[in-house]
């Protein structure tokens, strides 16, 4: 059965202190950009995706950080359509469009984290370590897919960050925590950690510092991402193992220095 509920295709309409937020900070967090009833329709299968596909298995004290830290499933619209419409989203795409002050944005790939109650920190890191792109204009919608109490452990960012270069080269780690905490705090970057109402999102910029701290409930913290780039981007060379890995599995067949126009990657959102 297909569900089209309104917000996923409708405009929502960003006002100036949200778009000056988001240049200054690297991140904003959006009120009511899904309604309670688009959650409904959709997080069950999200979530059946996640138990379906999830290759998680070890108990949580058997894990090392990383893996504590969320159960990671990626590009879940390749197994439903229904997903596939969420993740398609018209609206998400729009507003990471005019965020990120483009012409248009495509899909790097979605992202299911789910931090099992018990489950631990989500180190300090920047995103686009990982990604072997030429340039900034990348953005992650952060889409809780329930009320996100402290407790739960909702994103936290360090204001500002995306304009600090140190510890761009770390990935999620012990290291990037302990390092990135020091540097961080150091230079007075303010971390802002608050709870998730339903329905809000948040975007944060590809080198924009963030972290999470544990799931303390007793329920799981259910969160869909989507990561978007310019439309109009090009491919870097990789510098680092995750990056070369990232090549192979999310931008297929891309060449350094062209579009990744891949059909792992299309246009969501073009101002027309």
């Amino acid at each position: 059965m297909t569900i089209t509920p309104h917000d996923l295709g409708s405009r929502y309409d960003l006002d100036a202190a949200a778009l000056r937020h988001f240049d200054d900070n690297g991140f904003v967090k959006l009120p009511g950009v899904l309604d309670a009833g688009t959650i409904a329709a959709y997080e069950p299968e999200i979530t059946a995706k996640v138990i379906d596909l999830n290759t998680q298995h070890l108990p949580l004290a058997e894990r090392d950080t990383y893996g504590k830290a969320f159960l990671q499933v990626t590009n879940l619209w390749r197994h439903s359509d229904l997903v596939r419409e969420f993740v398609f989203s018209r609206r998400l795409a729009r507003i990471a469009a005019e965020l990120l002050g483009v012409d248009g944005v495509r899909l790097y790939h979605d992202q299911a984290l789910y931090k099992e109650p018990g489950g631990g920190l989500t180190p300090w890191h920047a995103d686009q370590y990982y990604w072997p792109l030429a340039g900034d204009r990348t953005v992650t919608v952060w889409i809780p897919l329930q009320e996100t109490p402290a407790e739960m452990g909702p994103l936290a960012f360090a204001a500002g960050s995306h304009r600090f270069e140190y510890g761009r080269d770390l990935p999620i780690s012990d290291e990037s925590e302990r390092e990135l905490q020091r540097a961080l705090a150091e230079r007075d970057f303010p971390s802002v950690e608050t709870p998730y109402r339903l329905g809000e999102v948040s975007y944060h910029l590809g080198w924009t510092f963030h972290h999470a701290a544990p799931n303390r409930s007793d329920l799981p913290r259910r969160v869909m991402t989507v990561i978007y780039m310019d439309a109009d981007i090009t491919v870097s060379r990789p510098v680092n193992d995750n990056q070369r890995h990232d090549l192979r599995a999310w931008l297929p067949g891309a060449e350094v220095g062209a579009v990744p126009d891949t059909p792992l990657n299309p246009v969501l959102h073009r101002r027309g």
